[in-house]
């Protein structure tokens, strides 16, 4: 068996990454670079089947691990299958505790859909897969923007950003919207592999780098009052995103500049994602935003208002324990 390790991005909207360490059917997950679950899928029950599609098998939770906590263990089971499942969960525990503060996750989801805008060309990212055969084509074409009520708005205008955005983003697509699948290229090409509602002679169709709009969100070309206001949006999102948005590798200096300087409103998100921010250029911005975090933590939490959230049961990460801060 061999170790791997990659990255991958957690979309519609880009709202984070997961780091992911694999040996064999072991599989150990992190959303923040601290804390990881490690589960163990009992591989055997997939011999003589034909897996050419995914098929789901059966698997324990071997263990949350952090640093600074060390392992916490699941549950034991007294079964030979059990015991031949903690053989692999602890190969792979023994080398997360060694390699997980270690550069070795690029990013691996070079499969990516598109919504496209009117003239065909991409708009808004909505999903990424590790694998061609990953791809589906039965997805609904809609970008959402994943707003939640912390996000450091006023409740209002938070509820009222999202919306606006979504409508405009949307109706960019038109009634009958379209996507491609692409598999992106090192210089930051992108070929078209399938599409969803698209015509069989865009496929091949190579897109080039400057065709994929930036921060994962296009805009519709134009002057007046309703392009500045789609740019009004836009920014005011990703300035709102910001924390998340740093975690990609793939924005130039100046693109991360002014991300890091958004994000600095946002300590709390800031702090939790830091690890896995693979470069900063200012690292006195990204240490102060640490260091308010810090000082939040310290301070007694009033009671929190019982408000309704925007985000549906897709958007809640299942290892996330909001009451344990990292």
């Amino acid at each position: 068996m061999e170790l791997e390790s990659f990255s991958q991005r957690l979309l519609n909207p880009f709202r984070g990454v997961q780091r992911v360490m694999r040996y064999g059917a072991a599989e150990a997950v992190t959303l923040d670079g601290h804390q990881w679950d490690i589960y163990v899928s009992n591989d055997e029950l997939l011999e003589g089947l034909d897996c050419r599609q995914p098929v789901l098998v059966s698997d324990i939770r071997f263990g949350r691990w952090s640093p600074d906590k060390g392992l916490k263990r699941g549950p034991l089971y007294p079964s030979a299958d059990f015991r031949r499942m903690e053989r692999v969960g602890a190969a792979l525990y023994e080398a997360l505790v060694s390699l997980h503060d270690q550069p070795v996750f690029p990013f691996k989801d070079r499969y990516e859909l598109w919504l496209l805008d009117g003239a065909g060309l991409p708009l808004a990212l909505l999903a990424s897969v590790l694998r061609a055969e990953e791809m589906e084509l039965d997805l609904p074409l809609q970008w959402q923007p994943g707003l939640d009520l912390n996000g450091g708005l006023p409740v209002p205008e938070c509820v009222e950003l999202g919306k606006a955005l979504a409508e405009q983003v949307n109706a960019l697509a038109g009634e009958r919207p379209r996507a491609a699948w692409c598999c992106r290229e090192p210089d930051g090409s992108g070929v078209v592999l399938a599409g969803i509602n698209l015509p069989k002679d865009r496929l091949g169709q190579r897109w080039k780098e400057r065709d994929f709009p930036a921060f994962f969100l296009g805009q519709a070309a134009g002057h007046g009052e309703q392009a500045r206001e789609q740019v009004r949006l836009r920014k005011e999102f990703h300035a709102w995103l910001a924390p998340c948005l740093l975690l990609w590798p793939g924005w130039d200096r100046e693109s991360r500049r002014w991300l890091e300087t958004q994000a600095r409103s946002r300590a709390e998100a800031v702090d939790r994602w830091h690890r896995l921010y693979p470069e900063e250029v200012d690292a006195s911005m990204v240490q102060a935003a640490r260091v308010e975090a810090m000082l939040r933590r310290a301070q007694p939490r009033a009671p929190q208002e019982q408000r309704p959230t925007l985000l549906s049961t897709f958007y809640i990460e299942l290892d996330q324990d909001l009451s344990d801060p990292v």
